[in-house]
């Protein structure tokens, strides 16, 4: 395992600073709060406001929230005492009266760790602030013997959990494979895992709260909380396979078999074409996944050649996008991968493929865009998995 390094923290602009949330967007369910359900959804609404809206006093959380003075004060103190909030001074005074007390996120009294496997060559870890920056990143390699792999992503967590100097609020971990809702890996033939209790066996080895999720779909909160996207948004990942995260009115779609966004053996081709690892012909993973690329690629000539080979596949990567923006009304397709080969062409020949064939005028501005996230996005998205989950935060 290499030695821990400490990059600098992101830019402010993908801080919960950028303003481009409000306290009601949060990844949970739509049910009614019940009344002994009351404390804790009043809890995660001030740690939600103040996340996205920084420093207030307790009056003005009163008045954002809509709770009483009274419950504010009571809630403030139990958050202080859990260092999730801390005081910050009080405000420049500016109007008549004793200046306010400032409260706010306490962002340096916790860690959250984020674990990528999803590399064909390496695993990614990362020590997070609750803002989401990477304090600590390390990386192993990816075993070649499956029957490792566990051991290589509980080392690998406890060397993060060792560098985050600060309690660590949970572990989330972005995986390929179907994973169900507790954490479970249903399949993961590249990692050798069927019917596995990833998240359970984590759990017990760590002794600290782990989340398990597809890749995919941790990448998508990722782009949620700290890319911009909105409540309606498909995020296409493409490594050496293809998938996707979906979110539809801010809700995460993982399909009633936990399969949802496996588009890379959606068949595209049915005039023939390459032959996909699956078995199947026409797979669009064939065509769009990085190695299938760089292969094609590398047999063109000409750079018009190897342009063609980019049109192809975003050509065919808006074809099986078509018929999911127009069933779900989607906005926003946001791509992540290289993007050497997914910006440009490639990202251009699907926005085009996508406005051909729905339906005019209400999809004809989709927008096509790649990630400004780079490959820190599922470390990220683990993150918010965490704060999700533990705090009600996203």
């Amino acid at each position: 395992m290499t030695a821990a390094t400490r990059p600098q923290p992101a830019s402010a602009a993908r801080t919960s600073q950028a303003g481009a949330f409000v306290p009601g967007r949060v990844l949970r369910s739509d049910r009614k709060v019940l009344p002994g359900q009351a404390r804790e959804h009043n809890r995660s609404l001030v740690l939600q406001t103040l996340f996205h809206r920084g420093a207030m006093s307790r009056a003005d959380l009163a008045r954002e929230t809509g709770l009483t003075r009274v419950t504010i004060s009571d809630l403030i103190a139990e958050l202080i005492a859990d260092r999730f909030v801390a005081e910050q001074g009080v405000r420049e005074a500016g109007r008549p009266g004793k200046p306010a007390m400032l409260v706010d996120l306490d962002r340096a009294g916790h860690r959250i760790v984020g674990i990528d496997l999803s590399g064909a060559e390496e695993f990614l870890g990362a020590v997070l602030t609750l803002d989401g920056e990477i304090v600590v990143r390390r990386q192993t390699p990816h075993p070649a013997d499956p029957t490792q792999v566990l051991d290589a992503v509980i080392e690998l967590a406890r060397a993060l959990v060792a560098d985050a100097h600060a309690p660590v609020l949970g572990i989330g971990i972005g995986t390929p494979g179907v994973i169900d809702d507790h954490g479970v890996v249903l399949t993961a033939p590249n990692m050798g895992w069927a019917g596995f209790d990833l998240e359970g066996v984590l759990s017990e080895a760590l002794r600290l709260p782990v989340l398990v999720a597809n890749d995919a779909n941790a990448a998508v909160l990722a782009e949620y909380t700290f890319g911009g996207a909105g409540d309606d948004v498909l995020l296409v990942k493409v490594g050496r396979g293809v998938g996707s995260g979906l979110l539809a009115a801010g809700q995460p779609m993982r399909g009633s078999r936990f399969a949802a966004g496996e588009i890379g053996h959606v068949t595209v081709g049915t005039d023939g074409g390459p032959v996909c690892a699956c078995g199947k012909v026409g797979c669009l993973e064939a065509w769009l996944s990085v190695p299938s690329l760089l292969a094609r690629r590398a047999e063109a000539t000409t750079p018009a050649e190897a342009d063609t080979v980019l049109r192809d596949a975003g050509e065919r990567l808006g074809i099986a996008l078509a018929p999911v923006v127009g069933a779900l009304d989607l906005s926003e397709i946001v791509l992540s991968g290289p993007n050497e080969l997914l910006g440009g062409v490639l990202a251009q020949a699907t926005a085009e493929a996508l406005r051909t064939r729905t339906l005019a005028p209400f999809h004809e501005g989709v927008q096509v865009r790649m990630t400004e996230q780079g490959q820190d996005i599922v470390l990220r998205g683990a993150a918010v998995m965490v704060l999700s989950a533990r705090l009600g935060v996203s």
